[in-house]
């Protein structure tokens, strides 16, 4: 008996799920969910209706992801202002290599989703932008910090030739009083 429950089971989830893979099919197909086939057929949709009814429109993640996203790039633009020592690189290498990565991922996936690749585009380019930042100030640094070095050693070498100079007139001093 519990494997005739079980079989029941398995047999009413392939129902469900080949009746669940109907919305992402094309419109115009037959057991497409949304979408009668009157309006399919020849009647004229609005602009709203074309983008509610669209397989990457309002009700889909191929819209609000990308709407989503805009805030990082925001974000990304914001932090412009911020000096370079106070960024961090493997975050903004993250940004860069994620929006690289994405563009051409949106580029392949069927719906092709140009709003999504628009903003990963801009994402890798912000990113970018925030690591040359990044390295052009670690780069000033070191120079700059090697020329500090050569500064303090060229000062620790001039006071140690001031006190070899003291050493050597107090060592005549006494050397001329003691003969």
């Amino acid at each position: 008996m519990s494997s005739r429950v079980g079989f029941r089971f398995v047999n009413n989830a392939r129902f469900a799920f080949r009746n669940a893979s109907a919305p992402f099919r094309r419109p115009g197909a037959q057991g497409f969910r949304w979408q009668s086939t009157e309006a399919g057929a020849g009647g004229q949709q609005s602009t709203f209706q074309r983008l509610w009814n669209s397989p990457i429109g309002v009700k889909t993640v191929h819209f609000w992801a990308p709407v989503m996203k805009w805030c990082l790039v925001i974000a990304g633009i914001s932090d412009f202002a911020r000096p370079a020592e106070k960024l961090s690189l493997t975050q903004n290498a993250a940004l860069m290599g994620t929006g690289a990565i994405w563009t051409r991922w949106c580029m392949i996936i069927k719906p092709r989703n140009i709003l999504l690749a628009t903003v990963n585009f801009f994402l890798g380019c912000v990113g970018a932008v925030q690591v040359t930042r990044i390295f052009m100030w670690q780069r000033s640094q070191s120079n700059s910090s090697l020329e500090a070095a050569k500064e303090i050693e060229h000062e620790a070498v001039d006071s140690v030739k001031a006190v070899a100079q003291e050493t050597e007139g107090i060592a005549k001093k006494a050397v001329g009083k003691s003969t």
